[in-house]
């Protein structure tokens, strides 16, 4: 298991050994990747260093007002050049319809689809391939005579794959050729109008129908458009920050082309009509989410944006609904189990605000192990949108709090599953004249439905509630990078945050947003946890200990009312291994080959979210730097030197060896001339004489049962059965000096007349090799402040270095739990 095992453990005593065991598991220099890509290459895309000191705020709407405006000018530069070229917008870095003709899947698929694929030249090749490969050879007409086969219907024998279901969209086109009359709202926004497609993404469809109800939060997503050009511009929330991007409007369609096939005869085209009218045409033919109404076309193109700044539509599918309310809104979230909810009451007070303070979504539970996949009518593993909670009194004056919540499918499904069938569910006794009257309801499958408010804790095990933020708001952010230990507890690294202006404020400790760099996380998960304390609190005086619903957050809040004063945040975080996923380095050697074009979207992704994690040094801390490199550069240069000196001697040793040796050699036999061969040798014996075994170097070899074979000697045996080489490196390697031929004899007694060789530094590749990936667990770690306070700062408070561990709990109680 490890590299302390061996005769070297007999000189030691237990406790060493197992020191040992711990020096060889965890990285003395703990360090992460930080870029895939030289940065040069897309400095302009980076936010600038944060600088050592103190970090103030900035007002909550002002990173969003610089996204806008960016998004905007991008729109209007790109309508101007469609006007000049007299062409519609094609989005070169999220084109569907080139990804899709030319079968490569990057927009649908993410960076590990192909991690397992041969290398390129290889003759594999996918059933669904083959299929399209068939299909075009049939339509070219270049085989003559004709096949005895039909390739066309071969094709399609194939590119089922041996099923009669295709799971993947069948064909693209622009929004002009889809509908009949598009417009991009129909009446505003509402969450009526959606519905979830084909994609595993109803946390976001889902929070999506969750702001609908809001139609300013709706056009501040949606920045920009020109349906005209096809051009459309939306801005999200990403790590702490507004981002934008342009799509254009291009769409994935269930079915395929009439002619997909080959040339069909048609002779008047009424077929085709008939066909696409059929299949191809309004919201019901769209592949992925859709509006109910069969013109409007705002839901597809957000969600195909939402699905471009993370890569692909695979990258959004399953997720919190919180995450993506707070990716539309620049929220916070906070998760609610529903089985730990203290206040019941102040839970509905909060859920009365629901579109002015707060949003709220909701998920169902999983499935129960059998094959039940509905409660009561719920469907499991599900994200719901709350849209409105009211408090009624009935014809008695007795009162009843309702809620009223949204299916992101917008209907049940072929069995019924999707909306509750308790009390309040549509068609239920509940239901008299008069509550239909008083809450203007009417049934219909539309996904939407009532519940009472206790149904509503007791049947969801999950409540995500997002805080909103507007221009009273300050917000201030810093980043930083942090060694996670194998035994956790609160870091030496800490964030002082001052507050000049006392009042509510909410702290926000998150990670970076592993869903834009889906396949590149690495080896290690963080959970997150922090406590907040008056600066130099002793341990366990702190006001909030925050901790997440589940391992594996994204972030963790708390809210709380502050005096002015100065404050610390001290975080802890639980890291956890896992040891079947790649390193980022293997990703790239083998994605740099299997699919470059993902590789490079992926890659800049994962450069722009880690660059946050390094701060730019103090003019002290650069000197330092500077000053080890010298002197490790220095070091390196002696030793080299040194192991040069060293195979000089032993050159010189050797040459002198064999020098000697052939002069005692040529002095032998001048002597043997002078005797009779035949009797000298037999004459005190009784046995012919026999010639040393010499190596090379003229040293004679040991025999017998232990004396090993020249190839033998070359390696050293490890009890794990690896043979390490301890063949010798040139001059200058990083691996030292070389060392002298593994043969027995030297170092011993010195012959007549001979010297002691050199002994040459020990070579280390010689030395057992610990075959485990040690511990090198790193997180980029960041604190959002939101205050009322428009001078609030925070500092960071970083160890002194590197190799500090973690400390014990706050408490002052209970060591740190470790886990991997």
């Amino acid at each position: 298991m490890s590299s302390v095992s061996g005769d070297d453990d007999k000189s030691k005593d237990p406790q060493e050994v197992l020191n040992d065991f711990w020096d060889s598991l965890i990285t003395k220099r703990p360090a992460k990747v930080t870029n895939i890509f030289p940065p040069s290459l897309y400095a302009n895309l980076l936010s600038p260093q944060p600088k050592p000191g103190l970090t103030t705020g900035k007002n909550a709407a002002e990173s969003y007002k610089a996204a806008a405006e960016n998004c905007r000018a991008r729109v209007a530069r790109i309508v101007r050049e469609c006007h000049r070229t007299n062409e519609k917008f094609t989005d070169p870095d999220f084109d569907v319809e080139s990804d899709h003709t030319y079968q490569i899947g990057n927009c649908l698929d993410g960076l590990m689809e192909r991690y397992s694929d041969p290398l390129p030249g290889g003759a594999a090749v996918s059933a669904s391939s083959l299929g399209s490969a068939l299909a075009t050879l049939g339509q070219s007409n270049v085989l003559v005579p004709p096949a005895a086969v039909d390739l066309n219907a071969l094709a399609r024998v194939m590119d089922n794959d041996g099923d009669d279901y295709s799971p993947g969209p069948e064909s693209v086109h622009r929004i002009e050729w889809i509908f009949e009359n598009p417009s991009f709202t129909v009446n505003g926004y509402s969450s009526s109008d959606v519905q979830q497609g084909q994609n595993g993404d109803c946390w976001f469809i889902a929070a999506v129908a969750t702001i609908c109800s809001d139609p300013q939060l709706m056009d501040k997503i949606c920045v920009a458009r020109d349906e005209e050009c096809g051009v459309y511009g939306f801005v999200f929330y990403r790590d702490g920050e507004w981002i934008s991007t342009v799509i254009d409007d291009n769409l994935y369609l269930k079915d395929r082309d009439y002619d997909a096939w080959g040339d069909m005869y048609d002779p008047n085209g009424e077929r085709e009509k008939r066909y696409r009218k059929n299949h191809q045409t309004g919201s019901d033919a769209l592949h992925f989410a859709s509006c109910a109404d069969q013109n409007e076309t705002w839901l597809p193109l957000l969600e195909k944006a939402y699905a471009k700044v993370h890569g692909d539509y695979d990258a959004i599918a399953g997720g919190y609904s919180g995450e993506a309310v707070e990716d539309l809104t620049g929220g916070v979230t906070t998760k609610l189990m529903t089985t730990r909810i203290l206040s019941k009451e102040r839970l509905w007070n909060e859920l009365l605000e629901v579109n002015n303070q707060f949003l709220f979504s909701a998920s169902s539970p999983g499935d129960y192990g059998d094959d039940t996949s509905a409660r009561r009518g719920l469907a499991l593993n599900h994200a719901y949108s709350i849209i409105k909670a009211v408090e009624e009194e009935d014809e008695q004056g007795k009162k009843h709090r309702l809620v009223q919540i949204r299916n992101p499918w917008g209907r049940r499904d072929g069995r019924g599953v999707g909306e509750w069938n308790g009390p309040w569910s549509d068609g239920s006794k509940e239901w008299t004249p008069y509550w239909m009257k008083k809450l203007d309801y009417r049934f219909g499958d539309d996904g939407i439905f009532w519940m009472a408010y206790d149904d509503l804790r007791s049947k969801f095990d999950n409540l995500d509630r997002t805080r909103l933020f507007d221009e009273k708001w300050t917000v201030v952010q810093r980043w930083t990078s942090v060694s996670v230990a194998w035994v956790t507890g609160f870091l030496t690294t800490k964030f002082v945050v001052e507050i000049k202006k006392g009042g509510p404020t909410i702290f926000v400790l998150c990670q970076l947003d592993g869903r834009y760099f889906r396949g590149l996380e690495g080896k290690y998960r963080f959970d997150l946890h922090f406590v907040l304390q008056d600066k130099d609190a002793k341990p366990g005086h702190h006001i909030v200990r925050a901790r997440g619903a589940w391992f594996g957050n994204r972030s963790i809040s708390a809210e709380v009312d502050l005096e002015p004063g100065t404050y610390e945040v001290a975080p802890k975080i639980v890291a956890w291994k896992e040891a079947d996923e790649p390193e980022v380095l293997e990703v790239v050697t083998k994605m740099a080959d299997r699919n470059p074009q993902k590789l490079r979207q992926i890659g800049l992704n994962y450069d722009v979210a880690n660059a946050k994690g390094v701060v730019e040094l103090s003019e002290e801390e650069k000197k330092k730097k500077e000053q080890k490199a010298k002197e490790a550069k220095e070091k390196k240069r002696k030793e080299k030197e040194e192991a040069e000196n060293e195979k000089a001697e032993f050159e010189q040793w050797k040459k002198e060896k064999r020098e000697r040796q052939a002069k005692e050699n040529v002095d032998k036999e001048d002597n043997s001339e002078k005797k009779d061969p035949k009797t000298e040798g037999t004459a005190k014996t009784g046995q012919p004489p026999t010639e040393p075994a010499a190596t090379e170097s003229g040293v004679k070899k040991e025999e017998g049962p232990e004396a090993k074979t020249e190839p033998e000697a070359a390696e050293t045996k490890h009890e794990d059965g690896d043979a390490t080489a301890t063949s010798n490196p040139e001059p200058g390697d990083d691996a030292g000096a070389p060392g002298p031929p593994t043969a027995p004899g030297l170092g011993d007694a010195p012959e007549a007349g001979g010297d002691v060789a050199p002994q040459p530094a020990a070579n280390p590749a010689a030395q057992p090799v610990n075959k485990q990936n040690p511990w090198n667990a790193v997180c980029v770690l960041g604190l959002r402040v939101y205050s009322q306070d428009a001078e609030v700062s925070i500092k960071l408070v970083k160890p002194r270095n590197a190799e500090e561990g973690a400390v014990l709990d706050a408490d002052g109680a209970t060591p740190a739990g470790a886990t991997m």
